[in-house]
């Protein structure tokens, strides 16, 4: 029997929400490089940018609710869960095998001697995203051979939560749950001092806590249809989600700075962006900016373990530095191109072809 589904036409993307999500991409990359670098958040110029996490997981609520909210009840939760499966895990997959890759040929460790008995546990833990924190000489991270993994994890478990709960609650149990996340957020982050929680094991409770107010949140601006209208294009746009990651860091006031951000800031900006008008000039590289995002954030953290070796090992100087991250983050951009052009997207296309096949013969 073929499946109603398949005939479904896809909705256009908000290509400004695109082009957002590559800024933050970005920097994310920067950001890791500076941790390293600077590691007094203080004086590190990038120093809020783990914040981008939150924006990802409110971008995540919005395009969900808005791509899927009509579908579901057609297409089921199985087929949901495929689709989210097909789109998400191969770069999953590519970054755990690029994690397992620098960890045992780090020229500049032999951290991998330390963990040998433990390597191909963490690959195959990585690959399944099931947490495994177990290198204490690297912060404890739930997926040590590709540590943004974690916010997938969080994004899977928001992704079942959406097709077996949320899309069937009325807005005002949505609201109720996201005032409570809202509370839950400002209590975390004022227990932590930040928000920069969720990826590792001794603080795993947080993430939980950020995917749940920020998801909600975005499927809310959908769900309220909150689309401001405006000429507004990727530039402006663009040059107001910046401030949110690169407000200087105090330990005094960030236990609440934080959650305002995330909390007020950030779903203000998908409210603006999904209104705003894509210009000629930038509508292409809205287009390249998003396709660039899942898989730059997916493939550059192996080489942040290996920038970190070499910091540990020679502590060069921060000109030098410098150079590596400018260097590094053009060098890591280029690789995610690749691996999106000839790995990620050619796997995709397969799985999708063999699921709709499968669709077709039942």
């Amino acid at each position: 029997m073929k499946h109603p589904h398949t005939s479904l036409p896809d909705k256009p993307h908000f290509e400004i929400l695109d082009g957002l999500r590559g800024v933050a991409a970005i920097a994310v990359v920067i950001f890791h490089f500076m941790e390293i670098a600077v590691p007094d958040l203080e004086k590190n110029f990038i120093a809020h940018a783990y914040l981008a996490v939150d924006f990802f997981f409110c971008l995540s609520g919005f395009v969900i609710a808005y791509a899927y909210d009509d579908k579901m009840p057609v297409i089921g939760i199985s087929t949901f869960l495929k689709r989210r499966l097909t789109r998400l895990h191969p770069l999953v997959i590519i970054g755990s095998v690029l994690g397992l890759l620098t960890f045992v040929f780090d020229p500049f460790s032999n951290l991998h001697e330390t963990y040998a008995d433990k390597t191909w546990l963490l690959f195959i833990y990585s690959c399944l995203m099931i947490p495994f924190p177990v290198v204490k000489e690297r912060y404890l991270n739930l997926f040590h051979l590709n540590p943004p993994t974690w916010s997938l994890f969080w994004e899977y478990i928001a992704n079942i939560f959406y097709a077996v709960l949320l899309i069937r609650l009325p807005k005002k149990f949505l609201w109720a749950l996201a005032v409570l996340a809202a509370i839950a957020l400002v209590y975390e982050s004022s227990q932590s001092s930040h928000l920069s929680v969720g990826w590792g094991g001794d603080n795993i409770k947080g993430g939980a806590i950020r995917v749940s107010f920020s998801f909600l949140a975005g499927v809310l601006v959908y769900r309220s249809r909150w689309i401001i209208r405006s000429k507004l294009g990727f530039v402006s746009i663009g040059l107001l989600l910046l401030p949110a990651l690169l407000f200087p860091f105090s330990e005094k006031h960030n236990w609440i700075a934080d959650p305002l951000v995330v909390i007020f800031y950030f779903p203000l900006l998908v409210v603006l962006g999904a209104g705003a008008v894509t210009q000629k000039t930038t509508r292409a590289l809205c287009r390249f900016s998003g396709k660039i995002s899942y898989p730059l954030y997916m493939v550059h953290y192996p080489f942040i373990w290996v920038f970190m070796s070499y910091v540990e090992k020679h502590k060069p100087a921060m000109d030098t530095v410098t150079w590596i991250i400018v260097i590094g983050t053009i060098l890591l951009l280029l690789l995610a191109y690749l691996t999106m052009k000839y790995v990620d997207e050619p796997v995709r296309k397969w799985l999708t072809r063999r699921m709709k096949q499968g669709a077709r013969n039942q």
